[in-house]
């Protein structure tokens, strides 16, 4: 294959999942800034390693986990640092992000493990298999941790609101 045609490729890709890899992370990290600056991180990785990216089963998954193991990094570095006081503060979805306010705190409630599966089902519209092989986990867990993450939500959130998570 060309470098042309990856580089086609590799845009089209980039284009079509952008918005819902940057959902996903939102999702999981309830920062627009924090996820915008990880995916991005994470899509230069995809492109970088793009031959092996491409071929995965789920390319969009890759981004997503590449983008939260970004994180985590970066809070383990940040662990380390003196915050100054009152100008470490964390932003919280903004209105041109696409997601409920609302939404988002009830999703930071979550458990990280519940909170990246409902990113990869809800945001990503990835098959429980797909997300278990993803995860590293069974397939059984992983609907275990939706049944619950969503049990919750509806708990948490008005019926209007809780529809957004049912899909």
């Amino acid at each position: 294959m060309s470098h042309e045609t990856e580089k086609t490729e590799f845009a089209d890709f980039f284009q079509k999942s952008w918005e819902p890899c940057l959902k996903a992370v939102v999702a999981s990290t309830g920062s627009v800034e924090l996820a915008e600056d990880q995916v991005a991180e994470a899509f230069t990785r995809a492109w970088l390693a793009w031959r092996k990216v491409r071929r995965h089963p789920a390319p969009r998954a890759w981004v997503v986990r590449t983008a939260l193991n970004t994180g985590a990094s970066w809070w383990r570095r940040r662990l380390r640092e003196l915050p100054l006081a009152g100008h470490d503060t964390t932003a919280t979805g903004g209105a041109d992000d696409g997601l409920d306010a609302a939404l988002l705190t009830a999703l930071r409630h979550l458990p990280d493990r519940q909170r990246e599966v409902i990113a990869l089902r809800v945001f990503l519209d990835l098959d429980v298999d797909t997300i278990a092989v993803h995860l590293g986990i069974a397939p059984a867990t992983v609907r275990v941790h939706l049944s619950r993450a969503i049990t919750t939500l509806r708990h948490q959130l008005s019926p209007s609101q809780a529809m957004e998570v049912d899909r």
